[in-house]
């Protein structure tokens, strides 16, 4: 899932109104029912809308695309507007069951610095990855991950994130359907150019804790603070370094409480270099718990529970967030939310903020 990392950081202030449809709540406890709504709904794919990411147009912020998910078995990677139209000249179908998507940017190839989409084909086993804006095949036809695996479903792909170092290398850390509970579920791959201006994949890591419970699906990395998260479904959200050679230590396991259904989609709103917060799907509730990004005094790996956002959205797998200001809706940032009736749900930041969290301006 995308973690834009530029130049936009801006200061963060309060937010001194509220968002529309949004009650104020003081007390976790005594939150009500009150649905925020998405300003914009976006066209439905054809078969299943899945998981989004949202790739931020450096000329241009008002002409951002978000690329969402068909999951199906001749499924695709569809792109919209912020209008939430479908911009058919850049669709990709025929993908053998895309799972997740996410956005990078400045991967160097043929010595120039690409924008890429990255997402999981379940069913062929490979990473699939177009340049951006034009979403042209830069993979050769894939690339093969979990090489050798030999178990059911541990070559399913899923989740997909992408962390980019502060020396300028990129990785794709990818989930997968099931997996061991040895401590190797995820697998790290270092992206490059092949020498033909094509990205090649090599195996740096494995890494990640799995409790078994169901699946591993929503990754998010939080590339200024150098953390990788993932949902253990049904159990927690899970905290490592994103770098490889800082080890394979788990540095948190939180949300494991209050959760209706699923732990799924997970988004990270900077509000500054180093703090922000952390949003959770809580599918089966139709809403999102929010947790504080950069823990607390003392603790940075403790991550408290701050706000929950019921959302219209419903029984939603995968989300992204940018905290740029993008056109004249989107003044401080955009929440893109999957809804099962196959479309995508765009949220200003302002209306999941509230009073409660901060926003940038």
């Amino acid at each position: 899932m995308l973690k834009y990392n530029s130049s936009y950081l801006l200061l963060a202030i309060p937010f001194l109104f509220s968002g529309c449809s949004q009650r104020i709540h003081s007390d976790l406890s005594n939150q009500d029912t009150i649905v925020v709504k998405p300003v914009v709904i976006s066209e439905k794919v054809e078969f299943d809308s899945d998981d989004p990411a949202i790739w931020v147009n450096p000329a241009d912020a008002s002409k951002s695309l978000v690329i969402g998910t068909d999951k199906a078995k001749d499924g695709g990677l569809y792109v919209f507007d912020l209008q939430g139209k479908i911009q058919h000249e850049l669709v990709v179908k025929g993908l053998k069951r895309p799972n997740n998507v996410d956005v990078a940017y400045g991967l160097k190839l043929n010595g120039k610095a690409t924008d890429i989409a990255i997402t999981t084909e379940r069913f062929t086993h490979k990473l699939r990855i177009f340049s951006l804006p034009d979403m042209k095949a830069v993979d050769n036809g894939g690339l093969p991950v979990f090489e050798g695996e030999t178990g059911v479903e541990y070559r399913d792909l899923m989740g997909i994130a992408v962390y980019t170092s502060k020396t300028g290398k990129m990785y794709a850390v990818v989930g997968r359907k099931t997996g061991p509970k040895d401590g190797t579920y995820l697998w790290q791959y270092l992206l490059s150019d092949d020498g033909t201006g094509h990205v090649k994949a090599e195996l740096v890591r494995k890494f990640g804790q799995y409790s078994g419970k169901k699946e591993i699906e929503a990754i998010a990395v939080d590339n200024e603070s150098g953390y990788i998260y993932y949902s253990d479904e049904q159990f927690g959200v899970r905290q490592y370094y994103a770098d490889p050679e800082k080890g394979n230590k788990e540095l948190a396991l939180f949300a494991t409480t209050g959760f209706k259904e699923d732990h799924e989609g997970i988004s990270i709103y900077k509000t500054s270099t180093d703090k922000g917060y952390i949003l959770v799907s809580d599918q089966g509730a139709n809403r999102f718990q929010i947790f504080s990004r950069e823990g607390t005094a003392g603790n940075p790996f403790e991550h408290k529970l701050l706000k929950i956002v019921n959302v219209g959205a419903m029984h939603s797998d995968g989300s992204e967030v940018v905290n740029v200001p993008l056109n004249d809706t989107f003044r401080h940032g955009l929440f893109v939310v999957m809804s099962d009736d196959k479309s995508f749900h765009y949220y200003r930041w302002e209306d999941i903020a509230g009073k409660e969290l901060k926003i940038k301006k």
